[in-house]
């Protein structure tokens, strides 16, 4: 019925005043017709009473002609001559001015205005001699429609915004104040998020709108506020008409917000299992209360906030298992102790990992008379799971340093270990006993079908000590040789994987780094200490492989180191001897 007024056309003698669509045609005698007013109704017929709208006849000098049923009804003391603007609101009164003046700039559409709390459209259809039919139609239940419509949109918005932003941070301290921020710009003017304890102490992160977030940890009560420890225990929602604002204490309010609290909600923060908290909403006296639309919504933000909480919380909690776990991982850092030097090196097969199936070990004599233990090994696969293994290699071998003098005993006992653990599993390692004596070092090195160690003279020889033996956690029984070497100053022993050696890449991408590759890169690497020796075979290993994929790598040196004293040992012209 909007926009839909048709110019006045006169037919027989009769005015027939255009109408809007749906709306009861109303025909009526001017002046200047053959009817007077008193033969209206004999023409207009039972549509003009029983017409849905109200329909007025107000003539040029604002005089009411005729009006229907309905508007009698709206209209109550109005009467057939009285003035327009003494029975009816002033907007539809100046409406009729401009429409029969014709003022430049008068709105061209249909006029809108209040009646008795209802809302009405006004569409003036002119006649030639002035007189105006208005039709009055009610737009008061849509325009709750769209408003209502409108606010849902909007709701919808902050709710999915609210998702987006909470569930994009991990970070418990961050996402509780965007929690706080998004509740006091969208839900209220302040709001306090209410942690779950630590103690006896809470994490309450406060917000106010326009204002800065602040954070702190404070001993406080939640049974001296009504519904928070409700809340805080994951129970419904506390009424907000229940809570008395009167009785908020001060530390429930941010600081900024003077005006006493007229307006209180209380909602948790559901979590997964364990509640994430609550979440409290303030609104000052001086501003509307808290509507139940509005309460419905808050416990809908809350449930949205308490789900990301809940998973910040959770990540954080894994985060800090894996990092527990990962630290007795990670390959420890080696140095130079009792006078020799360690150095190791590992890459492992994916950039984003940071351990694999290759690892080493390291353990320390308590004193220089005392052997340091070093391991080096290649559990078969990759990843997590060959990590794992490794870990449980490293802490049997650990708890076998007592029996280390026996390299022979060692790997039975942990050959024993692995066959009666769920892996499915071998592995092949170095074991390596070093100890300083005068300028020169001297190693017993023991292989478990792992590759032999080379060591690097200082003339630039390389020399590959001959110890072998069968690999661990396959066999009932392994066997082994242990070989001595023995080290003189600026001489270096590599243990490596063959992560190195196998490593595929060169001019074609197809072939193998292959051990004479780096014995010419040992042999370069004479008199070198041993962090730079490892460091010069992972840079060419890494040259090699260019961007192709590669197995996990892993390299250690143990050098002696020039500046130590210098002695002549045993008088021995061969400086690698078996034992057996």
């Amino acid at each position: 019925m909007r926009n839909c007024c048709r110019k006045a056309s006169i037919s027989q003698g009769r005015k027939v005043v255009g109408r809007a669509p749906g709306v009861p045609l109303l025909v009526c005698a001017f002046r200047g017709s053959p009817q007077s007013p008193r033969d209206v109704a004999a023409h207009v017929g039972a549509a003009w009473g029983e017409a849905p709208c109200p329909v007025l006849v107000v003539d040029r000098h604002g005089a009411l002609v005729r009006l229907n049923r309905a508007a009698r009804s709206l209209l109550p003391r109005a009467c057939d001559g009285d003035r327009l603007d003494g029975i009816a609101p002033a907007w539809l009164s100046d409406a009729h001015r401009h429409v029969v003046e014709g003022t430049p700039g008068a709105p061209s559409g249909p006029l809108t205005g209040a009646i008795d709390e209802r809302v009405f459209e006004a569409h003036p259809s002119p006649s030639t001699d002035g007189d105006v039919v208005w039709w009055l139609v009610d737009d008061t239940d849509r325009r709750r429609a769209e408003q209502a419509l409108h606010h849902a949109q909007e709701r919808s918005g902050v709710l999915a915004e609210a998702s987006s932003r909470l569930l994009s941070t991990l970070n418990v301290p961050r996402c509780m104040e965007e929690t706080a921020a998004m509740a006091a710009e969208h839900l209220a003017e302040a709001a306090v998020l209410v942690a779950p304890p630590h103690g006896r102490r809470h994490t309450l992160t406060y917000a106010r709108r326009g204002g800065p977030v602040s954070q702190v940890t404070w001993k406080i009560d939640p049974f001296s506020v009504h519904g928070l420890s409700e809340a805080l225990q994951g129970f419904p929602p506390v009424p907000a008409r229940w809570i008395d604002p009167h009785g908020i204490p001060d530390w429930l309010l941010p600081e900024g917000f003077t005006e006493p609290p007229g307006s209180v909600i209380i909602a948790p923060l559901p979590g997964h299992g364990v509640p994430a908290g609550a979440l409290v909403l303030l609104r000052s006296g001086t501003e509307r209360t808290f509507s139940d639309g509005e309460e419905a919504f808050a416990r809908l933000f809350a449930a949205r906030a308490g789900a990301a909480l809940s998973a910040a919380r959770l990540y954080t909690e894994q985060a800090a298992i894996t990092a527990t776990l990962m630290r007795e991982l990670l390959p420890p850092t080696l140095e130079r102790v009792h006078g020799v030097e360690y150095a190791a090196g590992y890459r492992p097969a994916k950039d984003h990992e940071r351990v694999g199936g290759d690892f080493y070990d390291f353990h320390p004599g308590a004193d220089p008379d005392q052997e340091t233990v070093v391991v080096l090994g290649d559990v078969a696969g990759k990843g997590l799971d060959a990590a794992v293994l490794t870990g449980k290699i490293r802490n049997t071998l650990h708890a076998l340093l007592p029996l280390a003098a026996d390299h022979q005993q060692v790997l039975t006992l942990l050959n024993g270990a692995l066959l009666t653990s769920h892996h499915a599993r071998f592995a092949t390692l170095v074991l390596a006993s070093v100890r300083r004596q005068g300028g020169h070092v001297r190693a017993r090195l023991t292989s478990a079908g792992h590759l032999p160690p080379l060591i690097v003279r200082t003339n630039g020889e390389v020399e590959q000590v001959p110890t072998r033996g069968t690999l661990v956690g396959a066999l009932p029984a392994v066997s082994a040789q242990t070989v001595e070497a023995t080290l003189a100053p600026g001489e270096t022993c590599l243990l490596y994987t063959d992560g190195i050696t196998e490593a595929r890449g060169g001019p074609l991408g197809d072939e193998f780094f292959g051990e004479a590759r780096l014995r010419r890169a040992l042999a370069e690497c004479a008199g070198m200490p041993a962090e730079a020796v490892v460091e010069r075979v992972q840079m060419l290993a890494a040259q090699w492989l260019g961007g192709g994929r590669h197995d996990d790598m892993a390299v250690l040196a143990i050098s002696a180191p020039k500046n130590g004293p210098l002695s002549v040992v045993g008088g021995e012209p061969s400086q690698i001897r078996r034992s057996r």
